[in-house]
C-alpha cells in the first residue's frame, strides 16, 4: 500500500480508501460482513474509512462504528452530511442549524467523539458559504471534527468557498471528493487543476465507474451487476452513452491484457496515477470484491499504458456527461435560466 499526505493537513492516508456506502441496506451487507471487510481492509494497509449519514439512512455509520470499536485511533475516519435524511425540509443541506444537529447524530451512530474529516456531501445553493464555513469552523474548534472538506463541488464553487474562507477569516475546505474514472475524466479539465492550485486533498469516488470497469461487464455478456438491478438505465446498451462505454471497455480490456493487469488494476492504477489524486475510494460489497481491489494497491501504470488509455478516452472527456453530479442548477432547471 502507498501512503500520501492528505492535502496540506499532514495526515497520511492510504492510496486506496474504504468507502462504506454498501454497508447496510444499500449493499445488503450484514454487520458481520461489514466487520470482516473492515478487518481485511485494515490488514491490507487501508487506514481511511469514508461513510455518510444518508447511506442506508444512518445504518452504514452504525456498522462502521461497531466495526472500528477499540481501534479508533488507528483510523482516519470520514463522514458526510447534506443529503436529505427525511421528508422534513430542514433535515438536509449545509445550514448551521442542520450541520450542528446532524454531526451529533453521526457521532452517536459512529460511537465516537470526533471525526477526522467532515464533508459537505453536495453543494447547497440555498446556503451561503459564510454560513456553512462558520458552522464547520465552530465545530472544528469544539473538537468534534479535525478537518472538513467538500464533495462533488463544481470547480467554481470550490474557488468561491476558498475565497469566502479567506474573506471571513474562517477555516477552509481541505479536501474535495469528486467522481473520477477512466470513463468519466471531465474533472481533469476543471476540478483537479483547482484542487492542485489550492493544495486540497482529493478522494475520488466511483473509480470503477459504477461497475463498468470491474471486469464483469463485457460485450456479449448479460449485465447482472448489483448496480444494474436498481439503475438499469445506466447499463442499457441501446442508449448511445452506454454503447460508447461498452466500446471503450472492450478496448481497455485489450490494454489490460497486454499489460498483464486485471481491469480493476487498470482502473485503480489510472486514477491514483494522477498527481492531484490522494486516494481512490473503493466500495466493496463482499470480501471477494475487497481482495480483488486490494490487489491494485501497488499497481503503477507505465507511460505506454497511460498513453493507450488516453487514445481510448481522451483527457478531460466524460463518456456519460449526463450522469455528472456537479452540473450548475441552471442547466438542469429551465426556470433558473429564464427571466
Amino acid at each position: 500500500m502507498q501512503y500520501r499526505t492528505l492535502g496540506r493537513t499532514g495526515v497520511q492516508v492510504s492510496s486506496l480508501a474504504l468507502g462504506a456506502m454498501n454497508f447496510g441496506r444499500i449493499g445488503r451487507t450484514t454487520q458481520d460482513e461489514a466487520t470482516a471487510i473492515v478487518d481485511a481492509a485494515l490488514e491490507g494497509g487501508i487506514n481511511l474509512i469514508d461513510t455518510a449519514d444518508m447511506y442506508s439512512a444512518g445504518e452504514s455509520e452504525e456498522m462502521v462504528g461497531k466495526a472500528i470499536a477499540g481501534r479508533r485511533d488507528d483510523i482516519v475516519l470520514a463522514t458526510k452530511a447534506g443529503m436529505p435524511m427525511s421528508d422534513e425540509r430542514n433535515h438536509r443541506g449545509s445550514s448551521r442549524r442542520w450541520l450542528v444537529t446532524e454531526l451529533d447524530n453521526s457521532l452517536r451512530r459512529l460511537g465516537v467523539d470526533h471525526v477526522d474529516l467532515y464533508q459537505i456531501h453536495r453543494w447547497d445553493p440555498n446556503t451561503s458559504d459564510e454560513e456553512t464555513l462558520s458552522a464547520l469552523t465552530d465545530l472544528q474548534r469544539a473538537g468534534k471534527i479535525r478537518h472538513f472538506g467538500s464533495s462533488t463541488f463544481p470547480a467554481y464553487r470550490i474557488v468561491q468557498a476558498q475565497w469566502a474562507a479567506r474573506e471571513h477569516h474562517l477555516s477552509r475546505y481541505v479536501t474535495e471528493q469528486p467522481s473520477y474514472s477512466i470513463l468519466q475524466r471531465g474533472i481533469e479539465s476543471h476540478v483537479l487543476p483547482v484542487t492542485e492550485q489550492y493544495g486540497l486533498g482529493v478522494l475520488v469516488w466511483s473509480p470503477l465507474a459504477t461497475g463498468w470497469l470491474s471486469g464483469a461487464i463485457r460485450e456479449g455478456r448479460e449485465i447482472t451487476t448489483s448496480r444494474s438491478t436498481f439503475m438499469p438505465e445506466r447499463f442499457d446498451t441501446a442508449i448511445p452513452a452506454n454503447r460508447a462505454r461498452l466500446d471503450a471497455v472492450e478496448r481497455l480490456a485489450e490494454v489490460a491484457d497486454e499489460a498483464g493487469l486485471t481491469m480493476i488494476q487498470l482502473a485503480l492504477g489510472f486514477v491514483t496515477a494522477h498527481p492531484a489524486v490522494t486516494s481512490a475510494l473503493i466500495g466493496p460489497r463482499t470480501l471477494d470484491h475487497l481482495h480483488t481491489q486490494l490487489a491494485a494497491a501497488d499497481t503503477v501504470l507505465s507511460a505506454d499504458v497511460l498513453d493507450a488509455i488516453d487514445a481510448i478516452v481522451a483527457p478531460g472527456v466524460d463518456l456519460a456527461a449526463h450522469e455528472k453530479h456537479d452540473t450548475p442548477p441552471a442547466l438542469l432547471d429551465p426556470s433558473l435560466r429564464r427571466r
